[in-house]
Formats: C-alpha cells, sequence, structure tokens
C-alpha cells in the first residue's frame, strides 16, 4: 500500500501552517526546507519563529532538508512556494514526485514571464500520472495553525482528486469545500491580492470605510470581468475563493498585501514599502498586480483599480492621484 505520508515544500507561514495541521490530524507529515541550517533551526526551536511564531509543531512533524527521499514516499505533495519562485523549484522536484502522488497548489499567484496559474505550471511540469488540485480560500495562515474555524475550497478537475483533497484536510475546525472551477479559484487567488493593496492605499490615505467597501465591490466587479471572459465560472467568484478571500485579504489585519497598501497610501517610496527581506513574509500581490494587468490588457478587459495599484506599484504614481483618477472616470451603469 503506498504511503499516505504528506509533504509540504516551502516553509514560510502557510506551508508551515498546513505542515502543522496535517501532523497534528494524524498524518504522517514532512515540512522540507533547503538550507541545512534552517533544518537545524525548526528542529531546535520545534517552532517557525521566523514566519509563524508562537505556534509549535507537533512531536509526529517531521523537518527534512532531503526533500528527493521525502518525496519519493509522498503521496500527498503540496507546493507552498511564492508565485514567483515557483517553476524552478518545481522544476527541481518533479523528478523525484512518484506516479499516483497529488500535487497541490497552495500558493495564489500567476507567473509573469508566462502569464500561467500555478496548475498550469504543474501540469507543464510534471509526469503525466501525476494528480493535480489546487487548495485555496480565506484563511490566514496564523489562525488556521491555531485552531481557529474557517473555511476553504478545493479544487481539481478530476473529482475524486478533490473529494480526496477535501477530505485530507478537514478537520473539527476546518470546512473544505470542493470545486471543479481550477481556473476560476486560481485568478480569484491572484486578483485578491491585488484589490488588497488597493483597500490598503485607501486605508493609508484614511479615505474611510465608505471607500474602502466601495473598492472592494468594484473590485470583485472587475475579478469576475476577468474570469469569465478566461473561462472560470460566474459563481466561483462569488465562493469562498473569490468573495470569502477578497473580503478577508481586504479587511484582515494580518494580510500582508493590505499592509503594503497601507505604507503605500501612507507615503512610503515602493522600495520602502515593499521591502521582503530576510524573515518578511512575501505580498504576493506586488508580482500579482503586473502578471494581471498584463492578463487583463491581453483580454481587452477593463481593471481600472487593478490598473491603479499596478502604476501606484511600478510607475510611482501618487496614490491619491489615483483616487482621483478613480473618482473622476465616466459616469456608467453599474451591471
Amino acid at each position: 500500500m503506498k504511503s499516505q505520508r504528506a509533504v509540504v515544500l516551502g516553509a514560510g507561514a502557510w506551508g508551515t501552517a498546513l505542515a502543522v495541521m496535517l501532523s497534528r490530524s494524524g498524518r504522517p507529515t514532512t515540512l522540507c526546507v533547503r538550507r541545512p541550517a534552517q533544518v537545524e533551526l525548526l528542529r531546535g526551536r520545534s517552532e517557525n519563529t521566523t514566519y509563524l511564531p508562537g505556534i509549535k509543531f507537533p512531536p509526529t512533524l517531521e523537518i527534512s532538508g532531503r526533500w528527493p527521499q521525502a518525496l519519493a514516499q509522498a503521496h500527498i505533495v503540496i507546493l507552498a512556494i511564492p508565485s514567483s519562485l515557483a517553476r524552478s523549484a518545481i522544476a527541481e522536484v518533479v523528478p523525484a514526485i512518484t506516479a499516483g502522488a497529488i500535487v497541490i497548489s497552495a500558493a495564489k499567484g500567476i507567473e509573469q514571464q508566462s502569464l500561467v496559474t500555478m496548475s498550469a505550471m504543474l501540469r507543464e511540469l510534471c509526469a503525466p500520472g501525476v494528480n493535480l488540485a489546487v487548495l485555496s480560500g480565506p484563511g490566514f495562515a496564523a489562525e488556521i495553525a491555531a485552531g481557529r474555524p474557517a473555511a476553504l475550497v478545493a479544487a481539481s478537475s478530476d473529482n475524486a482528486i478533490a473529494c480526496e483533497v477535501q477530505q485530507i484536510f478537514s478537520n473539527s475546525t476546518l470546512r473544505v469545500y470542493r470545486s471543479s472551477d481550477v481556473l476560476g479559484v486560481e485568478l480569484a487567488g491572484a486578483v485578491k491580492n491585488v484589490i488588497a493593496i488597493a483597500t490598503g492605499i485607501g486605508d493609508g490615505l484614511e479615505l474611510g470605510s465608505s471607500a474602502r467597501a466601495a473598492v472592494i465591490t468594484r473590485g470583485l466587479a472587475e475579478l469576475a470581468r476577468l474570469a469569465v471572459a478566461l473561462g472560470a465560472r460566474f459563481e466561483t467568484i462569488g465562493g469562498l475563493a473569490g468573495l470569502g478571500d477578497l473580503v478577508l485579504t481586504c479587511t484582515g489585519d494580518l494580510s500582508r498585501n493590505r499592509a503594503l497598501g497601507i505604507r503605500l497610501g501612507r507615503g512610503e517610496k515602493v522600495s520602502d514599502a515593499a521591502r521582503f527581506g530576510e524573515g518578511q513574509p512575501i505580498a504576493e500581490g506586488f508580482a500579482n498586480a503586473r502578471s494581471v494587468v498584463e492578463l487583463a490588457r491581453r483580454a481587452k478587459i477593463e481593471m481600472p483599480i487593478v490598473e491603479g495599484v499596478y502604476r501606484a506599484l511600478y510607475e510611482a504614481e501618487p496614490p491619491r492621484d489615483i483616487v482621483e483618477g478613480l473618482l473622476s472616470r465616466e459616469l456608467k451603469a453599474e451591471f
């Protein structure tokens, strides 16, 4: 019988949280890291003090830097790697993944160079016998790891795989729904990061709660237009991966993307606000803004909020000028 071991690649906040949760549930789990010094640090402290402080590892959680050996025994492989680093990491580990394994993307982003989603990249790089799925939705790593109630969505084009992933991650505090709309789930995860930067900019400018609600709602409309144009299902955008994750990321104090926007709104330079040094979690929206804008332009979809965030990040347009530009656009019907 094939091992039921889960291997998590990526020891950031989200990867660590998923590894902790699976290990607590009784599944043999290995958290893989690259550097030997990091292996010893995590083992010695039994905690990821850099990315997920305060969450102690279950005694059963294995920490390893020997990912080829770990992957050879894995039934479940979870990729919790930033989208900007995913291709090189996936290409390196793919030869060690065995046929029949389930590879789950837990990253929320679109590759800048190719403009493909993480699951599309996996389809390109993985062997035909590997099963693919996506895990997404509204969940902060610290809250999931602490066992606070939440709901996520497992998506796969194969319903049997979606059901299995749903069962793997569901527990007494986490309810997982399933979906066959992989594209919609992934697009929602990428676009919501950019909209969260926009809400953060508004918060940094102290524009108020009404402005935040307007950005969230119109941002949702932009997401829906793009997703449907690219072939996703409209109802996915109103679900956990869309509306749910959008609301969380745009309002939660633990949101890295919102925090980036707040710093921009308060007048910090992009080079300072988006400085992600050692030990600093990555705000995926920084890279996503470029990818989403390019996708929208190719599809000829109007996304003024996303375009505004792009200009703030990459063209140094003052945030207040962007807000004024959005408010002075031609009046039109809501739908």
